[in-house]
């Protein structure tokens, strides 16, 4: 078989195309391949699709295509173009890639591959023999293609979270598919503006089928899905997770407190046992509990809160909001009692955002989901070694997070 016949078959040129001429050079170790058209072919519109004669060539362009072996291999061609009465001189579009791009269509492929595979631009760059900026090029492409691509589904529960994109408070707005797991908007900032920016683009069918949404306690997350979504009253549930961590971290609070008055008075009682406190009683490692027993028994303040963090763990066990409701006062008027401020500041919040709370009962949604969301973006983020673009962000959450359908589409260039 004669390499112009096998060229053109492994690149699937037919009528008009065809492959012209091919060119070895082994110590460059590249393949290069000229293809042509044939006179008098018709060529489509790119923007209404008018059969038109040709008009005259572009300058020859030249495309990355699949390696050869370990060759190289590169497409070269010259794009006809034809005068349409209606948008004027247009190049025709080729099969084998998509318009602008300097790769062909099973090179993107394969390339979208790579880079989901390696989660890195360095890694996927080096595995394509390609330059940074090509590799990137990609990804900004299948992601707006995807993008494009993407239907407006109903989306029933939602989670909305923060991430942050670098130190220094910057931080970024996550909104996901709580059921498929997938990111669906992301925004700078973690003002109101970032969120409404997604239920903007939303139809009011769309927001109308939203049927719970979790968050933390963000003051600008809650305005901004009270001002959108119908009923938010009795749709916002404020995240289980973010509610114990304040509690959580009140706790340490009272630890560090009381552990510095201690060791003034040359106690160390509560040193080393910063991580015992994190422990539920269910979880405590079997090698800690005797003297985690001795620290439950001594009359540490520190273990009088531990013990409320463990009892607002029924909490969440309730199925109806009322009863949730009268757990939750009793368990912040024993706080309020206590007399330890960090948990009576807990106690405090919890009471101004009652309501919200105890929605969990009747929706019974986390955003674990989200997190793990998180913890994906934040290792894409280590292994790119930090983002210093936002938009370069943005589009790595979208290629790797957003379950979008990121490949070219084959394409048609002329009519027979």
């Amino acid at each position: 078989m004669r390499d112009i016949d096998f060229y053109a078959q492994i690149l699937g040129i037919d009528h008009p195309w065809h492959v012209d001429d091919v060119k070895l050079q082994t110590e460059a170790g590249r393949v290069d391949v000229w293809i042509d058209h044939e006179p008098g072919a018709l060529w489509a519109c790119p923007e209404c699709g008018r059969e038109l004669a040709c008009r005259d060539h572009a300058e020859e362009r030249t495309w990355r295509h699949l390696d050869t072996c370990q060759f190289k291999t590169f497409l070269h061609a010259r794009i006809p173009r034809v005068n349409c009465p209606d948008h004027g001189v247009r190049q025709a579009q080729v099969p084998w890639a998509a318009p602008h791009s300097r790769f062909t269509l099973l090179m993107e492929r394969m390339a979208i591959d790579v880079i989901s595979a390696c989660s890195t631009i360095e890694g996927a760059r080096k595995l394509l023999r390609i330059s940074w900026d090509e590799t990137w090029g990609i990804m900004e492409r299948a992601v707006k293609r995807g993008l494009s691509r993407k239907e407006q589904r109903k989306i029933h529960y939602l989670g909305v979270d923060e991430k942050a994109f670098r130190k220094g408070h910057k931080y970024m707005t996550v909104v996901c598919d709580l059921m498929r797991g997938t990111v669906e908007h992301v925004a700078e900032d973690r003002r109101t503006a970032s969120l409404e920016a997604y239920y903007q683009s939303l139809s009011s069918e769309q927001l109308e089928a939203v049927r719970a949404v979790s968050m933390d306690m963000w003051q600008p997350y809650f305005s901004a899905t009270m001002k959108w979504i119908p009923e938010a009253s009795r749709k916002i549930v404020f995240d289980r997770f973010h509610v114990m961590q304040h509690v959580g971290k009140a706790v340490d609070t009272v630890r560090r407190q009381e552990h510095k008055a201690l060791m003034a008075e040359g106690e160390s009682t509560l040193k080393g046992t910063r991580y015992l406190w994190l422990y539920g009683e269910s979880r405590l490692p079997d090698k800690h509990k005797p003297r985690f027993d001795d620290l439950k028994q001594a009359n540490l303040k520190t273990a009088k809160a531990w013990a409320m963090k463990e009892s607002l763990q029924d909490l969440w066990g309730y199925m109806s909001p009322g009863w949730a409701k009268r757990f939750l006062e009793r368990w912040c008027g024993w706080a309020t009692r206590s007399r330890i401020t960090p948990m009576k500041k807990v106690a405090q919040t919890l009471r101004a955002h009652m309501d919200n709370v105890v929605t969990f009962c009747r929706h019974r949604i986390t955003n674990a989901v989200a997190e793990g969301l998180n913890s994906k973006i934040m290792a894409i983020k280590r292994r790119a070694c930090g983002y210093r673009n936002k938009e370069h962000f943005k589009t790595a959450i979208y290629f790797f997070c957003g379950g979008l359908d990121l490949y070219p589409a084959c394409k048609t260039g002329a009519t027979h």
